[in-house]
């Protein structure tokens, strides 16, 4: 066993593992709180961790068995060990985030925060300018941030632009150019947002008094801020200066409003930061909250990647350390769920039970809670619209299989003539117009509808098995129970009962019929598989209407054309195509039945319509 030493640490070398001893090693590890290294063969950084006890801690890697494989991996893979003695555990915490965050080690808790979160900066300058940005320049500036929503930021300039009048311009104030007049006030002066320090119009012990109260607004310290304005009020209603002391009463109506949006619990509560903790068998979730006078003022959620066995202890006080020092928190009260070392003894760790900090705590997890949701929801596939709707339907109707493709059936007629039906089909819940079918009914005589529904839904699913055609998973017939018997008479003869899904949808209420059951179905009028079978059955006689109109005006054309002397099939059928109807025939100009049917036959045309008409005057 060979130790070699660099500095405060101390390097192991340790052979391979068959050979280790680790009696001989643990006799000379130090029992003082450090930070522990583990090396690969090539030297480079696989885990770093944190002691209180470097010589427990580390036994404990070698002493006994571990549940998660990793770990076992980690202690095979170390070829050295290193550690470096500190003077509390604290220093300890903070030099392990550092080394983690510098050397990203394969086995250690991986911080998952790439972004770049905004800061609001109060530049160091005469004259101070307040503005976001996401980048901190050590130039004096002070930054007050990291917000972890932009909305946050716009809110908070928002209201101390309504509140102060600041300046926006990027001129270089100092007080020999104010003198030597080198600047002219702006648009901003003139609309009241600035008070024109550019010409010396306002003093900058008065523009850094605004300065002082943004600061205060800033960390979430409201009562100074009211009570500076309520002061200027004052003094204003003194001077009989009533308007503007208006405009400041104004002003503290937006602050107390501000305030009411902001404030959670009870207002002394002040300067805390409330960290909530849940985990799985792969990874920590930590909610950080600042809470300055019972007012949430920052908060964000972090997940921490676990490698090897680590301590939930041990997971929060990493995730505190970390979010303290990206927050620049310097609160003397951390509120956490479970015990946990302090960072530092001027630091008090509270874990309440009742009261109005264990109501941070609660609004901390629940937090928590939403994020791991979001990310749930997030991680599962997108149900689209289409999806959704005929997750209902299937649910609704009991059915085996999703309704992916559903056709229904209508059929029409005028007084038992021109009887017609029409089938149209919707595929993933949209209308696929190119399936669509109309059907002229041939063996049927007279005004029967349910005979004419046998009709087509025989021919319909006939050829579909002739032609080996998938068959749709549901089939809505048009009408109540007689259209629905008179559909499975066919179905029946075609062996296809229980193959596919069928009912009927009676008009009047809306109720849904299956085959073999005398009660109906209701549905909720409100849901959307409703809407979906409503709006197919809707088409379905759209689509049928609109077939029967026409059969019913070709018949009439071609009926009033049969009585035309010297016109036949061929001339009937090229009018018939070209005016769709008689009346639209007649008001034709006799140039145009010329172009479509030829000179003397578009003569024979309107001779006969003359004479009807010359029949009718008299």
């Amino acid at each position: 066993m060979a130790s070699v030493n660099y500095g405060q640490s101390t390097v192991f070398l340790l052979p391979s593992m068959d050979e280790k001893d680790y009696k001989e090693l643990l006799p000379m590890l130090p029992t003082e709180p450090g930070v522990y290294k583990f090396r690969d063969c090539d030297g480079k950084l696989i885990y770093v961790g944190k002691a209180k006890n470097i010589k427990k801690r580390v036994s404990s890697y070698f002493n006994r068995e571990h549940e998660a494989n990793k770990t076992t991996v980690m202690v095979k893979t170390a070829a050295s060990l290193e550690f470096t003695i500190v003077n509390s555990e604290q220093d300890a915490l903070l030099l392990e985030n550092n080394l983690i965050k510098a050397f990203l080690p394969r086995y250690n808790v991986l911080l998952k925060d790439g972004k770049t979160y905004p800061f609001i900066c109060i530049k160091h300058e005469n004259f101070p300018r307040i503005f976001f940005t996401r980048k901190v320049i050590k130039d004096g500036s002070e930054y007050f941030g990291p917000y972890t929503s932009m909305g946050r930021v716009h809110v908070l300039l928002d209201t101390i632009k309504m509140l102060f009048q600041l300046r926006t311009c990027s001129l270089n104030l100092f007080q020999k150019n104010i003198e030597k007049k080198k600047f002219k006030v702006c648009l901003e002066y003139h609309i009241g947002n600035c008070k024109g320090p550019c010409e010396g119009l306002q003093t900058e012990e008065d523009y850094n008094q605004s300065i002082q109260q943004i600061r205060n607004l800033l960390k979430g310290h409201l009562k100074p801020v009211n009570d500076f304005l309520t002061d200027e009020m004052k003094v204003l209603s003194e001077n009989y200066e009533f308007e503007k002391a208006n405009l400041i009463k104004q002003k503290l109506a937006l602050l107390k409003n501000y305030q009411s949006n902001s404030t959670v619990v009870n207002t002394d509560i002040n300067n805390v930061d409330v960290f909530a903790f849940v985990e799985d068998e792969t990874t920590a979730y930590v909610n950080y909250m600042k809470v300055v006078n019972g007012s949430v003022i920052q908060s964000k959620t972090i997940e921490l990647h676990k490698k090897i066995e680590e301590e939930k202890e041990e997971l929060l006080q990493l995730a505190v350390t970390e979010l303290r020092e990206q927050f620049t928190s310097e609160s003397d009260e951390i509120i956490v769920p479970f015990l946990i070392p302090s960072p530092s003894d001027k630091i008090k760790i509270t874990v309440p039970q009742i009261g109005d900090k264990k109501k941070l705590l609660d609004l901390s997890e629940k937090n928590v809670a939403y994020y791991k949701m979001n990310l749930a929801l997030n991680a599962e596939p997108k149900t689209s619209p289409s999806e959704r709707i005929l997750k209902q339907l299937k649910e609704d109707f009991r059915l085996k299989d999703l309704p992916l493709h559903i056709e229904c059936f209508d059929n029409s007629n005028f007084q038992g003539s021109f009887p017609v039906a029409s089938m149209v089909v919707f595929k993933n819940a949209k209308a696929a117009k190119k399936d669509y079918r109309h059907f002229n009914i041939k063996t049927v005589e007279g005004p029967d509808d349910f005979a004419s529904m046998e009709e087509i839904v025989f021919r319909r699913y006939k050829r579909m098995m002739d032609e080996s055609e998938t068959l749709p998973q549901l089939v809505i017939i048009d009408g109540g129970k007689g259209q629905l018997s008179a559909a499975m008479t066919s179905i029946d003869k075609l062996g296809l009962k229980g193959k596919m899904a069928v009912c009927g949808i009676a008009k009047r209420l809306e109720e849904i019929y299956f085959p073999d059951d005398s009660l109906p179905l209701y549905i909720n009028k409100k849901s959307e598989s409703l809407k979906l079978i409503q709006q197919i059955r809707n088409e379905a006689h759209r689509f049928a209407i609109t077939f029967h109109r026409l059969k019913r005006s070709k018949g009439a054309i071609k009926s009033g054309l049969d009585e035309i002397s010297g016109i036949g099939k061929a001339t009937s059928e090229k009018l018939l195509k070209h005016f769709h109807s008689i009346e639209k025939l007649k008001k034709a100009g006799e140039e145009e039945i010329i172009s479509v049917v030829g000179k003397s036959r578009a003569n024979k045309v309107l001779a006969h319509f003359t004479l009807q008409k010359e029949n009718v005057n008299e």
